[in-house]
Parts: C-alpha cells; sequence; structure tokens
C-alpha cells in the first residue's frame, strides 16, 4: 500500500457510534488478559495451580509476561489509531504491519478455541499448568479482540484504500505484479506442502516427530492440528489467486481475505510456537524435537514471504 491515498470523505474522519462502541469493547476486552499478566509479575498465584510449570522460572515468566502485556496494550494503541482522525495520516505500514500480525495471532485462536471447547472441552494438561477459568476468559477476551479490532480495521481500510480491493481478480491491472513475485508465490506455496503433510500426520493420530510421551489426536489437540491445516490452505489458495489471478470471476476481496488472513496465521503462529520452542523447558523429555522446530520455522519463513507477496500486490493495485 501507498501513503499517499486521497483524503477520504469528511465525513469518514469522525467514529460513528458503532465505531466508538467497538472501540470501547475491543480496550475493554484487553482489561482481564493484562490485568492477570500484572497480577503475576507482581507475584500473584492467582490462576495458577500449586506444582504449575509456570512457577519453575519466575524469572523468565516475568519477562514473557512484560512482553505478552506489551503486545496486548498494542491492541490499544491500533483501535484508537483506527478511529481517531490522526490514524488517517499515519504511514501505511506501521498500521498495516502490526494489523497483519495481530490477525496471525488472535485469527487462528478465534476459529481454534470453539473448536477446541465443541470437540472435547476445556483443555486438561496431564501435568498442572493454569485452572481452567482461566482459559475461558483469555481466549474470550482474545475472540472479542479479534471481532472488533478487525471490524474497525476493515471499516478503517474501505475509507483509505477501498479502491485496492474493487473489481474482479481477472480485471487487468495497470501494474502487473513482477514474475520474481510470482516465482515467490509458487515457491513458498509449494514449500507449505511440508509443514501440511507433518499436521496431517500429528492430526491422525502418529507421533512422529513428537517428544517421547506425547500425543497429537486427542481432543482438543486434534482440533488445533485442523485449524493449522486450515491456515496452511488459506494461505496457498488466497496467494496463488491474487497473485497468478486465478478465480478471474471472484471479487479481489474473497482471495485478499484469505491471503490476508492465512499468510498471516501460518507465519505468526509458527514463529510464535518456533519461540516457545527455543525457551527452557522444565522438563527435558518436552524438549521440541528437529523436526518440530524446523515446521514451525518453515511456516514462519513461507508465511512471511506469502505475507509480501500480498503486500506487492496491494501496492501495485493501489498504484
Amino acid at each position: 500500500m501507498t501513503t499517499t491515498s486521497p483524503a477520504p470523505a469528511p465525513a469518514t474522519l469522525r467514529p460513528g457510534s458503532a465505531r466508538r462502541v467497538l472501540r470501547a469493547l475491543a480496550i475493554a476486552s484487553c482489561v482481564p488478559y493484562v490485568s492477570l499478566k500484572l497480577a503475576w509479575i507482581s507475584g500473584s498465584r492467582v490462576g495458577i495451580p500449586e506444582g504449575s510449570i509456570l512457577l519453575d522460572d519466575p524469572g523468565l515468566m516475568a519477562a514473557l509476561n512484560l512482553m505478552t502485556v506489551a503486545m496486548d496494550a498494542a491492541v490499544v494503541v491500533l483501535a484508537l489509531l483506527c478511529t481517531q482522525r490522526w490514524g488517517l495520516a499515519v504511514r501505511a505500514w506501521l498500521l498495516v504491519l502490526p494489523m497483519w500480525v495481530a490477525t496471525g495471532l488472535l485469527a487462528p485462536i478465534m476459529v481454534g478455541y470453539p473448536v477446541q471447547l465443541a470437540v472435547a472441552g476445556p483443555p486438561a494438561p496431564a501435568e498442572p499448568f493454569l485452572d481452567p477459568w482461566v482459559f475461558a476468559v483469555v481466549y474470550g477476551g482474545f475472540i472479542v479482540q479479534g471481532l472488533t479490532l478487525g471490524t474497525l480495521f476493515a471499516l478503517y481500510a474501505r475509507d483509505r484504500w477501498s479502491r485496492v480491493w474493487r473489481g474482479r481478480v481477472g480485471d487487468p491491472s495497470p501494474a502487473p505484479v513482477p514474475p520474481a513475485v510470482r516465482v515467490a508465490a509458487v515457491v513458498a506455496s509449494a514449500l507449505l506442502a511440508a509443514p501440511a503433510v507433518v499436521h496431517a500426520l500429528w492430526l491422525s493420530g502418529s507421533t512422529v516427530g513428537l517428544p517421547d510421551g506425547r500425543t497429537s489426536a486427542t481432543g482438543d489437540l486434534s482440533a488445533l492440528e485442523g485449524v493449522r491445516l486450515l491456515f496452511l490452505a488459506a494461505a496457498a489458495a488466497g496467494v496463488l489467486m491474487l497473485v497468478l489471478r486465478l478465480g478471474r470471476a471472484l471479487p479481489v476481496k474473497a482471495p485478499l481475505a484469505l491471503a490476508w488472513t492465512g499468510s498471516a496465521g501460518v507465519c505468526a503462529w509458527g514463529g510464535w510456537l518456533l519461540l516457545a520452542g527455543l525457551l527452557p523447558q522444565a522438563d527435558p523429555a518436552d524438549e521440541p524435537t528437529a523436526l518440530m522446530t524446523l515446521t514451525y520455522a518453515g511456516e514462519m519463513i513461507t508465511g512471511l514471504v506469502l505475507g509480501a507477496c500480498v503486500a506487492v500486490v496491494l501496492r501495485r493495485r493501489a498504484a
């Protein structure tokens, strides 16, 4: 996207009542999560049962809690940016990149947590981790954040960049996608087949590549593997349709939604799980295997490449 788009009509410069309500809900939904994190940083054990692995390394947990508080505080900033007059003057990448990351972190939870509850009920870890109510409070807040922030961003983007997704996939473009981008999209999409096979194996019940004693196809874990496959497919399909102009009769916003959400989910959760695996483990038996590390790293890298392809397409369409 470019930063030289024409200013929207004056009526769009002030948030209406609907946007103010969405902004208030987005900010309010951050309060339970941030409050819990700040309580834990201050030494409280609310929601943490005795023997939880979260108590094994207080220093590391405090650092991680501070990082996640900052991440959730970014939701407040983004909600304000999408509903304030000054937000229209912000450089495109300063909004689009954080929103893409936020989409990648929140969208899989929005899909996965309800599926988990429907399939197997609340997660029940084999060892103490968190009280069950914490999951409902935290993930419920994330779902509200995703719905409200996503809606606010869609309205903001409609005001500022609506021309980018007008028309159909097959419409002539004044600035075609460069061949190098098409090659990158095809190669990255093909490389997603590797993590897709791994997640399909884990979904089917295979324990190949998992630490000793860990199972993959029990209830809520199966649901998560299915969601991961869904986002991998969405990323590849959406980006290839945009870049290669497949499904020429489709409105542009359909593959754009798939490409944006899919690439963000693949990249963000691949990176998050990779980071989690690199942290010290309380039990050496829980150390991630080489296959797990390669799978998560591959998802992060290919998701980032596909996201970059989406950015090129949007810039070309905005030219």
